[in-house]
């Protein structure tokens, strides 16, 4: 069977012919998505350009610090934002990473400082009470150094002079702290013009350092010549113009505090430099005592007691300080088989001189000087300084009567005489009472005033007696008289009545006396008229 034939072809195919390649052409829908990106871009770049520096902060603890919330503030200003918290490699600190502002960023040198501000409630202030509804934030103080820095210590508590704030900042030397702490105050004339914004301990251990920052205007009060001292607590004084108690404010005696003045009837010194060293005195009195640059030392030799004598001790001579007690010990003198007690004194000449007017006696030499003193009758008395506790002091004085006695200058120090002082010689004269007393025969004094109040019984018995009688021979006839008298006043009394008769008669009298004496004065008158009545007699009446 033989195939099919293949279907016909068609008359003509069409051929294909390739296309020339035309622009690409963008369809409207990809126009947004590309200008956002652009957008995105540009923002991400700006953010990027405007991203200030990264610093790192250490503090003891994360109290109050959130990352994404806590800002850093520079006064009340937000220039940066806490980023993270991680801990130290050694676990003790915690290190806050915080972004700055880029324009903040010329703020971050050497001595800029960092610290959390949280509520506060210290003695004598309160601070951060606007975090409670806010949130605590990182304040910022910023330095002057020009050196940039990146990683900071963070302070615990705010500073108290901030930078920018005018004033003064001065160094204070002391032994001890006492109740000072950093934001005590600082008074001139009770007047609050600074705070204490460190302190420290010197190398040695040996001393505090107390640095201080006195407030414009007040600054130009701080010269050369100004005493410091501790305010803190009361001053209680006992001294012969009475009980004084003395602070600055009610804030001191809790919180302490430092006072300065300039010593009184002094001349204004300058003013002197920032950071200038004073000394800090223990209280005022200390302050303002003058400057002892050489002293000499002396021995004195007391024979009575030395309870209440203390290191420290004044010498003074007629009020007048002129040093203080150094030492004082026991010795026996093998020559006078008795114990004495050697005082070791300091004096300062110095004192002596400023208080001399005019020419010292015996010239400047100092051994002429004391030479001449002592001849004048100058001795060493113990002294009672105050009653109620006890307090001896050792008083230099001039006894004209007293032996004459000189300067030992054997040995080292050199001696100075002494007297008995008032106690001692009160002591003795109180001895020699009881000697004089314990002589009297009191025996023979108590017989003899036993037979005088026999006498005397005897004598009080005879005087009753004799009282007895006279009450027995007298009191009748008294008595009657007595009675007597008493009748006799109530019939002077009925005489004397407004309506007895005799006054009755009395007031009669006394109008006829009247009337005869009206009489007799208009006679007188008439007579002075008419003398020649005498001798005419009265005229008749005209009728």
């Amino acid at each position: 069977m033989a195939e099919a034939a293949p279907p016909p072809l068609p008359p003509e195919i069409p051929e294909a012919v390739p296309a020339r390649q035309g622009r690409l052409t963008l369809h409207l829908v990809w126009v947004l998505p590309l200008v956002a990106a652009a957008i995105g871009g540009w923002l991400a770049l700006q953010a990027w350009l405007a991203r200030g520096p990264e610093v790192v902060i250490r503090f003891q603890s994360a109290e109050g610090i959130e990352v994404g919330k806590t800002r850093i503030k520079y006064k009340n200003v937000d220039i940066g934002l806490v980023k993270r918290l991680e801990l130290s490699a050694d676990r003790s600190r915690v290190l806050v990473h915080a972004e700055i502002d880029r324009d903040a960023a010329a703020m971050l040198v050497d001595d800029t400082r960092f610290w959390v501000v949280r509520p506060r409630v210290a003695v004598g202030s309160i601070s951060g009470l606007s975090t409670l509804l806010s949130g605590s934030y990182i304040g910022m103080d910023v330095g002057k150094s020009a050196n940039e820095r990146r990683e900071f210590e963070g302070a615990e508590v705010p500073p108290v002079v901030t930078a920018g704030l005018p004033g003064r900042q001065y160094i204070l030397r002391s032994e001890q702290l006492g109740s000072l702490d950093i934001g005590s105050p600082v008074y001139y004339r009770r007047i609050e013009v600074g705070h204490v914004v460190a302190y420290a301990l010197d190398q040695d251990g040996q001393g505090i350092t107390v640095q201080v920052f006195i407030n414009a205007p007040y600054q130009r009060y701080v010269t050369s010549n100004v005493r410091f001292w501790q305010a803190s607590g009361l001053d209680v004084t006992l001294d012969a113009t009475g009980f004084k108690v003395d602070t600055q404010s009610l804030a001191t005696i809790v919180a302490g505090g430092i006072a300065f003045e300039a010593p009184p009837a002094q001349p204004t010194g300058p003013q002197v430099k920032e950071n200038t060293v004073f000394q800090l005195a223990d209280d005022r009195v200390l302050a303002m005592k003058d400057p002892d640059r050489a002293a000499q030392r002396y021995r004195v030799y007391f024979e009575e007691s030395l309870r209440g004598l203390s290191v420290g001790a004044p010498i003074d001579l007629r009020g007048l300080p002129l040093g203080e007690v150094r030492s004082f010990g026991l010795e026996y003198d093998a020559a006078r088989r008795r114990y004495r007690f050697p005082v070791e004194i300091a004096l300062y000449p110095e004192r002596l001189h400023a208080q001399a007017r005019g020419t010292l006696p015996g010239g400047e030499d100092g051994a002429a000087l004391l030479d001449d003193m002592v001849a004048k009758g100058l001795r060493a008395q113990l002294r009672s300084g105050n009653l109620l506790t006890g307090q001896m002091h050792v008083a230099l004085d001039f006894f004209p009567k007293a032996p004459a006695a000189a300067v030992d200058r054997s040995g080292t120090p050199w001696v100075l005489p002494s007297t008995p002082g008032s106690l001692g010689q009160l002591q003795d004269s109180v001895a020699n009472i009881v000697k004089k007393v314990e002589r009297i025969p009191f025996e023979e004094l108590a017989g003899e005033l036993r037979r005088a109040l026999g006498d005397l019984d005897g004598a009080i018995k005879d005087a009753g007696g004799l009282i007895r009688r006279l009450d027995r021979d007298l009191a009748p006839p008294a008595a009657a008289a007595l009675q007597q008298a008493e009748r006799t006043l109530q019939s002077a009394e009925r005489v004397l009545a407004q309506d007895a008769p005799l006054q009755q008669d009395l007031r009669g009298t006394l109008g006829e006396v009247k009337r005869a004496a009206d009489s007799l004065r208009n006679l007188t008158d008439y007579l002075e008229r008419h003398p020649e009545s005498l001798l005419r007699g009265k005229p008749e009446d005209p009728k």
